[in-house]
C-alpha cells in the first residue's frame, strides 16, 4: 500500500475510569474514515502506547484493521528501547493485520549512528512487515541523521521515514532520497505544507484526530502544488498546529477530542490539559465543525 496522502496518528481514547473506551475508538474510527484519511497509526507516542497492556494494544490493532478492511495502510507503532523487543512486537503488530511497522529511533538509549542502522536493519529483515522509519528526537533523545537513512532506504523492506525535524536543511538532504520505494512524511503539522510544496509524500499528523477533512485538504492542496490555496488553508489551520503543542502531545488534542465528545482524559504520567489553556480549547473545538464542513466543499 502507498504511505502517502494524510495519515492520522490516531489517539487513544480513555473513559472517565481510565479504562479503554471501545465506543469512542469505534467514532474516532469512523471519523477519520468519512472525512478520506489514507492512512492511520494505532498505538504511537500520540496512542500512548507505553500506557497500554498487550490486551489492548491487540484489542486496538484489530479493531482498526477491520474498520478499513483493507483499504488504506494501518501502521502499527513498534519502537522500543531494545532491538529484541522491538521486532517482537513488530511481529506481534503483523499477526494482528497492520501493513506497517512505525518504528521510532530507540528512547532513551541514545545509540550510535551504526547502532541505528543495525537496529533497523534488524528490525526490517526479522520483524515481517515494512518499517518505516520514525526520527523525533526532541521526544527519543537520539536523532537519526540523513547520511544515516541513506544507508537504510534502499533495503528493500524499509519503505518511508516519519521525520519531525522540520528545518530546511533536514528535508532538502531527505528529499535526495526519496525514490518509487521510500517515501518521506512529515511529522510536524506546522511545517507539513512546506515540506509538501517542497516534495515530501505527505504528513503523519497529530491535529487529524480532531479535523481529519481539514488536513487532508491541507495535504491535497500541497500535493497538487497548489502553493497559494495550500497557504492559505495552512493559516487557517495555524491555531489548531499551535494549541496542539502547548503541552506534552497528545494532552491538547485530547482535550479538542473530549470536547467533541471522543474519550475523556489522559493516564498517568500525563495529566489533562492545564486550566490556562481551557479558554483556547474550548474556542478552537467551537469551530471544529465549521473547519470540516468547509473542507468538504
Amino acid at each position: 500500500m502507498s504511505i502517502t496522502g494524510l495519515i492520522t496518528a490516531l489517539a487513544t481514547p480513555f473513559r472517565e475510569d481510565g479504562a479503554l473506551d471501545p465506543d469512542a475508538w469505534q467514532r474516532l474510527l469512523a471519523l477519520q474514515r468519512q472525512a478520506g484519511v489514507q492512512g492511520v497509526v494505532v498505538a504511537g507516542s500520540t496512542g500512548e502506547a507505553a500506557t497500554l497492556s498487550d490486551e489492548e494494544y491487540d484489542s486496538l490493532l484489530r479493531s482498526a484493521v477491520s474498520a478499513f478492511g483493507g483499504k488504506i495502510p494501518v501502521m502499527a507503532g513498534t519502537g522500543l528501547s531494545g532491538t529484541a523487543k522491538t521486532i517482537a512486537l513488530t511481529r506481534r503488530a503483523a499477526a494482528n493485520g497492520a501493513t506497517h511497522a512505525l518504528v521510532v529511533t530507540p528512547p532513551y538509549v541514545r545509540p550510535t549512528q551504526e547502532g541505528l542502522r543495525q537496529h533497523y536493519l534488524a528490525v526490517a529483515e526479522q520483524g515481517g512487515l515494512p518499517v518505516v522509519l520514525y526520527n523525533v528526537p526532541g521526544r527519543t533523545g537520539c536523532d537519526l541523521l540523513p547520511e544515516t537513512v541513506a544507508q537504510l532506504a534502499t533495503h528493500p523492506n524499509i519503505v518511508g521515514i516519519k521525520e519531525a525535524v522540520g528545518d530546511m536543511a533536514r528535508l532538502r538532504a531527505l528529499l535526495e532520497l526519496r525514490s518509487d520505494t521510500f517515501a518521506l512524511l512529515s511529522g510536524d503539522d506546522g511545517t507539513a505544507a512546506r515540506s509538501i510544496l517542497a516534495g515530501a509524500d505527505g504528513l503523519v499528523s497529530v491535529g487529524s484526530n480532531v479535523l481529519p477533512g481539514a488536513y487532508r485538504t491541507l495535504c491535497d492542496l500541497a500535493r497538487a502544488g497548489q502553493h497559494e490555496a495550500a497557504e492559505s488553508w495552512d493559516a487557517r489551520l495555524q491555531p489548531y498546529h499551535d494549541f496542539c503543542g502547548v503541552e506534552s502531545n497528545p494532552i491538547p488534542v485530547k482535550a479538542l477530542l473530549q470536547r467533541i465528545g471522543i474519550g475523556h482524559g489522559l493516564r498517568l504520567p500525563l495529566l489533562p490539559l492545564s486550566a490556562p489553556h481551557h479558554t483556547a480549547a474550548d474556542h478552537l473545538a467551537a469551530d471544529v465543525g465549521a473547519l470540516e464542513e468547509l473542507s468538504s466543499r
